[in-house]
């Protein structure tokens, strides 16, 4: 029997890939390891695509064999069959010829993993997440000056330059006086984004080179890793990846657990959990986090998203153009009315009709809520994942795609999430704590035959420009988008009618 650490350029050997809390990925690796005498069986984290998983990829010399959700009776035949005979060509689902050598999962022409790009995403299902030389780190070697003038953009809302560039952060913290911090915001209660906790998990290392090489550049003594306080699961994983990277990293990098609370996740209110604060709350601003942020120090703030785009930058120098208004790429989870959600990677030529295929949906398609839960909803999917773009649809640009069937009703999906505004905000600004309970009693009057469709749309405008907290000044989206969309729906419903039939209840 044996494991080893380390897959990347070895062969023959097998990979197991799953999340770190998935049973059933530690079933397989266990049969796939029990199973062989010599063979090296090597445990990754997820691919990104649930439906597959426990994904098992044997590979031999430039040929890897792609076994999608195989129960262990399975995999211990298949894993004896590759050490005596060769490759199980035969019994795989996809077969892909590839550089012997490639630190990403190779891609079959077809199916859910095909789907997009594989940059960040890369490594993950194929490289060992806690041996930091499957990811040849270059924080040790460089720092993220190379990057400041590419025009990054922040990535997901945990980050403080969410849709903003990255470098005016950078600049900000360098020319404060105090000791720069870096934190790595992974705090997300919500189970919609699952992009920064799929790069946790599958590839930490390359998060902590992003992290490393900004804390580089920023002259910050450490890094932060917050985290939620009930997933002890990642927790675990990333101490051990923290302390296996130790040596190989120039920054000392710290974890941290936070309230499993939305809003515990936004910028400014995760510096406040980390300091302990009794009421959770974003904070006002300016000063920016880059200015005064955890214990007034000088502090970066981005998610795993974005230091994943600064460490493939720095990588693969010219991989990003700068005169792109988004460079890079944005990573997109899947989920809603789907069997298993799904995580891909897509360019600005991509666009979001791609991520269709990436999952099986349950019923026919209605509408999307793309951009989480305070996300726009649309019917058209035909936009790319710029920001941009997404900005200018009215759509949201948290990294995720909520498929949603003909099943659900459209206003009382939008009244829902006007609902959970109105609980989750921090009540620290009006717009967030009264706007919040007005928006989801007008929708509540809709039930009893009245549509103000004016006053709504005031409301939205009035808590857009004038919150405080994100979830404030987002709440109002899936309404205002809702009824942009579908207010014949609305308008039903004010007559006392659910035209999808699925409306029992009031809000």
């Amino acid at each position: 029997m044996t494991n080893v650490n380390g897959a990347v350029g070895r062969s023959p050997v097998v990979r197991v890939s799953a999340d770190v809390t998935a049973a059933s990925g530690d079933r397989v690796f266990s049969a796939a390891r029990d199973a062989v005498n010599s063979l090296p069986v090597v445990r990754t984290g997820p691919s990104g695509i649930s439906e597959l998983e426990p994904l098992v990829l044997a590979t031999e010399g430039g040929e890897t064999g792609i076994f999608a959700s195989p129960d262990p009776s399975t995999v211990r035949d298949l894993v004896a069959e590759f050490e005596s005979d060769g490759l199980p060509t035969k019994e795989a689902d996809a077969v892909v010829e590839h550089d012997p050598e490639t630190e990403s999962l190779p891609v079959p022409a077809d199916g859910p993993l095909s789907v997009g790009r594989r940059h960040a995403l890369g490594p993950c299902g194929w490289v060992d997440p806690l041996d930091p030389s499957e990811c040849a780190l270059a924080s040790t070697e460089r720092d993220a000056g190379a990057v400041a003038d590419l025009g990054l953009l922040g990535r997901g809302r945990g980050d403080a330059s969410a849709d903003d560039p990255v470098d005016e952060a950078w600049e900000r913290a360098r020319e404060t006086d105090g000791d720069p911090v870096v934190v790595v915001n992974a705090n997300e209660t919500d189970d919609r984004p699952r992009a920064d906790r799929t790069l946790l998990a599958g590839t930490p290392m390359s998060v902590f080179d992003g992290a490393a090489a900004v804390a580089e550049y920023v002259d910050a003594g450490d890094v932060i890793v917050y985290l939620n306080e009930s997933d002890t699961e990642l927790q675990r994983h990333i101490r051990q990846a923290v302390e296996a990277a130790e040596a190989e990293l120039s920054t000392a990098i710290q974890i941290v657990a936070g309230p499993d609370e939305y809003r515990a996740g936004a910028p400014t209110a995760a510096l406040e959990a980390m300091e302990g604060a009794d009421r959770i709350e974003p904070r006002i601003q300016p000063p920016t986090p880059a200015e005064y942020g955890l214990h007034g120090r000088p502090t970066v703030v981005h998610t795993p998203r974005t230091f994943a785009q600064v460490r493939r930058a720095l990588s693969e120098p010219g991989a990003f153009n700068a005169d792109d208004a988004d460079p890079g790429t944005r990573l997109v989870t899947v989920t809603g009315d789907v069997d298993t959600p799904a995580t891909v990677e897509l360019a600005s030529t991509n666009s979001l009709t791609d991520v269709r295929d990436a999952v099986q949906m349950d019923g026919s398609f209605k509408m999307a809520c793309v951009g989480g839960v305070f996300g726009g909803i649309t019917a058209d999917l035909d936009v790319p994942p710029t920001a941009q773009a997404l900005d200018a649809a009215h759509l949201g640009t948290n990294g995720v795609v909520e498929l949603l069937s003909d099943g659900h009703c459209v206003v009382a999906d939008a009244g829902q999430r006007a609902k959970f505004a109105s609980t989750a905000n921090s009540g620290r600004c009006v717009p967030g704590r009264e706007g919040t309970k007005q928006l989801t009693e007008l929708l509540r009057e809709v039930y009893q035959g009245s549509l103000r469709t004016d006053d709504i749309r005031e409301l939205g405008r009035v808590m857009r420009r004038t919150s405080n907290c994100r979830i404030g000044a987002h709440a109002p989206r899936p309404v205002m988008t809702a009824m942009d969309e579908f207010e014949l729906e609305f308008r039903a419903h004010a007559d006392g009618r659910c035209p999808s039939g699925t409306c029992e209840e009031k809000l």
